[in-house]
C-alpha cells in the first residue's frame, strides 16, 4: 500500500463499500446506483435484452440506453420490481428454471417452459414479467 501511495495512488473506502478502490486521482471506476445500495453496471447485454436483475442486489443495464432517458427509468423501475420480489421470496431463478410464486418453471437455451409452451426469456405472457 505504500508503494501504491509513492506513486502517487491514493488508498480510500468509500461508506458503504466493502472494497478499497485504488485511484490515481479520480474515479475511473466508480460504480453507479440504480437505487441506494443497488449497484448497476453498464455492459453489452445479449440482442433484445435491455436490463437484468441479478439475485446478487445488482442490475446489469444495456450500454446502448441513452442514461438518464425515460427508456432508463422505465428499465430500472422494471428491473426494481424484479429485486424486490427476489427479496421477499416471490421470485428466484437459477441456471435451470424459475420460480414464481411456488411454482417452478424449467429454462433451457434463452427459454422457459410456461404452460406447455417454450417461450423466451423476458416474454410479457410470463406472470412475473406483467409489470
Amino acid at each position: 500500500m505504500l508503494r501504491l501511495q509513492q506513486q502517487g495512488y491514493r488508498m480510500f473506502k468509500l461508506p458503504n463499500q466493502k472494497h478499497r478502490k485504488v485511484t490515481k486521482g479520480r474515479f475511473s471506476n466508480f460504480q453507479e446506483e440504480a437505487a441506494p445500495g443497488t449497484p448497476l453496471y453498464r455492459k453489452e447485454l445479449d440482442k433484445g435484452v435491455k436490463g437484468e436483475a441479478n439475485d446478487d442486489g445488482t442490475i446489469f443495464i444495456s450500454k446502448d440506453i441513452e442514461p438518464n432517458s425515460e427508456e432508463e427509468r422505465q428499465i430500472l423501475d422494471h428491473e426494481m420490481r424484479h429485486l424486490t420480489e427476489m427479496k421477499i421470496g416471490k421470485l428466484k431463478y437459477d441456471d435451470q428454471s424459475i420460480t414464481y410464486n411456488g411454482a417452478t418453471y424449467p429454462r433451457n437455451n434463452g427459454e422457459i417452459l410456461y404452460n406447455g409452451e417454450w417461450l423466451p426469456e423476458g416474454s410479457k405472457d410470463f406472470p412475473w414479467e406483467q409489470h
